[in-house]
């Protein structure tokens, strides 16, 4: 996997808190186990699910995958 791919899990990570991996899913209509291999690196994102995320989060899909650093203060 690219560097891409580790950002975007530590930022996932971050993003999702305390809020579980089942939960998570469900509320941005993505199969659970998906979002288990993001967080473990074990399969890049596709263009589609990214931006739910990134909609969800109301964070850009730079911030997520790294090109960018968190500025919303």
């Amino acid at each position: 996997m690219n560097k891409y791919t580790h950002i975007f899990a530590e930022r996932l990570a971050e993003l999702m808190g305390d809020i579980s991996v089942s939960e998570f899913a469900r509320r941005v209509h993505i199969p659970q186990q998906t979002i288990w291999r993001y967080l473990h690196c074990q399969r890049e994102i596709t263009v589609e699910n990214l931006c739910k995320i990134a909609d969800y989060f109301d964070e850009s899909i730079d911030f997520l995958l790294g090109r960018t650093s968190y500025d919303k203060i």
